[in-house]
């Protein structure tokens, strides 16, 4: 049976993308941030997964505001990065899982969940950025992908508690997966941040330590506000923590062990976090 190993969290901001690019990981503005990386690859090589469910959210380059999918589950052999317009680095491609989507796909539908299915893809830095700080310099990925992008763009936006529950019928379709890979979840994005109007450059520590407190022990605390309260709280772009809020569901409803927590403000105004979940 497949085993579900834990669950790596992160922000992925673009400049993140820039900052490695020029080798930047030391100095002093972005130091704090970098320096949350080594227990994660310690852990990394540790758990080693095969297969990593990635929770994100798509910025334009397979859906924009015209045709915007509240859920949409990648179901394709390979996905090739490309860059929506920051000028980042084209990333390495990543081998899909075909088999293990379909299955998720399938329980998804099965549990009412009216999701899109891609078998044609591509991922954007929400997704690439994650997977270069936990395994910067590798030749190809470690693990096969199955990428799952939550709409976090386009008003209405599903509510936190839909999102849990859509985590936990992934991690039900997971445990019930037949094969012996060793799985991760991944949950990208945020915190607190927003780019654009009256609250420009608005972040919320308050907010975020209080995410960070409730993720492992009590996720279902992150579901008492709606996307819009959320809004609210955490600025536009800072509904991104819908992705986390899934990924935890797909671990269990168990409490989960903190393994790591890194937590840093500012980086290109936002305020940043790394976790690390694994079963208690």
């Amino acid at each position: 049976m497949a085993q579900v190993v834990g669950g790596y969290f992160t922000s992925h901001v673009p400049a993140i993308g820039g900052a490695i690019e020029r080798g930047d990981q030391q100095e002093a503005y972005w130091k704090p941030f970098f320096d949350g990386f080594p227990p994660v690859r310690q852990w990394l090589a540790e758990a080693r997964p095969d297969v990593a469910i990635v929770f994100y959210n798509d910025h334009g380059l397979n859906f924009f505001l015209d045709a915007m999918p509240t859920f949409a589950v990648g179901a394709a052999a390979r996905y090739d990065n490309a860059d929506e317009g920051w000028g980042l680095p084209v990333y390495k491609s990543f081998v899909g899982h075909p088999n293990l989507s379909w299955h998720v796909i399938e329980t998804l539908v099965e549990a009412e969940f009216d999701i899109t299915t891609c078998q044609n893809m591509k991922v954007d830095h929400a997704l690439s950025i994650p997977f270069e700080l936990a395994w910067p310099d590798v030749g190809a990925w470690p693990v096969k992908l199955v990428p799952i992008a939550i709409n976090t763009v386009q008003f209405p936006l599903p509510s936190p508690r839909r999102c849990l529950a859509l985590g936990q019928a992934v991690g039900r379709a997971l445990r019930s997966w037949k094969g012996d890979e060793r799985i991760m979840v991944m949950g990208t994005g945020g915190l607190s941040h927003q780019l654009e109007g009256a609250r420009a450059g608005f972040m919320n520590p308050e907010y975020d330590r209080f995410c960070l407190d409730n993720l492992a022990t009590d996720p279902a605390a992150l579901t008492a506000h709606s996307a819009e309260e959320v809004a609210e709280l955490a600025g536009t772009q800072g509904v991104e923590i819908l992705n986390w809020i899934t990924a935890r569901g797909a671990l269990g409803d168990a409490p989960q062990t903190m393994v790591m927590r890194n937590y840093h403000v500012p980086i290109s105004n936002t305020a940043a976090a790394t976790v690390v979940l694994e079963p208690a």
